[in-house]
């Protein structure tokens, strides 16, 4: 979980960074996209069954919720 976390800050901070203001709202879903990606290929490559609901449940709202928060904070400050 931690790890799909740390993606999605590190994915977030490099679209605030590097990509044009008119252009933020495109890549945040593709940064999205791609901690779906992480962690499914995490939890698989585990090969552990018990919990595994859960854990990806909890890795993708966390993501979720860093994406959002990132989202909010570049609209009211800008891109």
């Amino acid at each position: 979980m931690i790890p799909v976390w740390v993606l999605s800050i590190i994915g977030a901070l490099l679209v605030a960074a590097l990509s044009p203001a008119h252009a933020v709202f495109t890549w945040i879903p593709i940064v999205f996209a791609s901690c779906v990606l992480a962690t499914f290929l995490i939890q698989l490559s585990t090969q552990r069954k018990d919990g595994f609901v859960s854990r990806v449940t909890t890795s993708i709202v966390g993501s979720i919720v860093v994406l959002a928060v990132a989202s909010g904070m570049l609209a009211v400050f800008g891109g």
